[in-house]
């Protein structure tokens, strides 16, 4: 990349702007996950840490399609996942069993997501890391792990914590037999990362199918990953995205 100094945030004055700020980037990540085909049904959530209560985070309400979440249709949901603001008490409860213990044993973590993308969910049942076969893939060269035994849906506490310990202080994991989930510094670095995982398994499938890929060194892969993994390399491509889908349905917003 290069260029980390050209990137600035922007200057957000109080807790009040940051949690805006927050959930516009949520709901846009919803909103480009179903237009990439990550939605499926009931499945999958993106949670963002709350920056003035901590131990609270964002999700989407239960049973609304990713392509009409709204910012004011975002719920706040407390330590013990009850719902304390938004329109609905429903929340998924897979979302809690699996984002309130990431959120409680990584306090680096502020935004995490999970859902069951096409690719993902098909290179889970491999039982493999993601090789570095690609610069992007590299993003992930040692930065992610893989929980092997599934045992159903995550609705109980101990199988989040089983997720947590094998996810430990990497960016992304992939869960046996179910799909992908990824976390980062912002709400823009965790729905990257997952954009970016999702590809990367579908050009590894790709690639597979037709031939043994030619992987790229472990010197060269680890500088890469240091390169096109950095927490501002995710922020920064992601508001990309987020540019592109503003204007395209500004309704988000609302």
């Amino acid at each position: 990349m290069g260029n980390e100094e050209l990137i600035t945030a922007p200057k957000l004055k109080n807790v009040e702007e940051v949690r805006i700020h927050r959930k516009n980037r949520l709901a846009a990540a919803f909103r480009l996950f179903s237009k990439f085909g990550f939605d499926e049904g009931l499945a999958g959530h993106i949670t963002v840490r709350d920056p003035e209560y901590t131990d609270h985070f964002w999700v989407n309400p239960f049973a609304i399609h990713f392509s009409l979440i709204r910012t004011s249709d975002l719920v706040l949901v407390n330590e013990v996942g009850e719902v304390v603001e938004g329109k609905t008490t429903d929340v998924n409860k897979a979302a809690l069993a699996i984002h309130t213990p990431i959120h409680k044993a990584r306090p680096d973590v502020v935004a995490a997501a999970h859902t069951h993308g096409l690719y993902g969910k098909t290179w889970s049942s491999l039982g493999r890391l993601l090789d570095p076969i690609s610069q992007d893939a590299c993003a992930f060269y040692e930065d992610h792990s893989i929980l092997h035994d599934y045992s159903g849906v995550v609705y109980e506490d101990e199988e989040g914590q089983k997720i947590v310990e094998t996810l430990g202080d990497r960016k992304g994991i992939i869960l046996g037999n179910h799909g992908l989930l990824t976390v980062g510094q912002s709400v823009e670095e965790a729905a990257w990362w997952y954009i970016s995982m999702e590809r990367c398994c579908q050009s590894q499938l790709m690639a597979e199918a037709v031939g043994k890929p030619k992987l790229i060194n472990h010197e060269s892969a680890k500088l890469a990953s240091q390169q096109v993994g950095a927490s501002w390399a995710g922020e920064v491509q992601f508001n990309l995205l987020y540019d592109r889908i503003v204007k395209e349905q500004p309704d988000l917003l609302t």
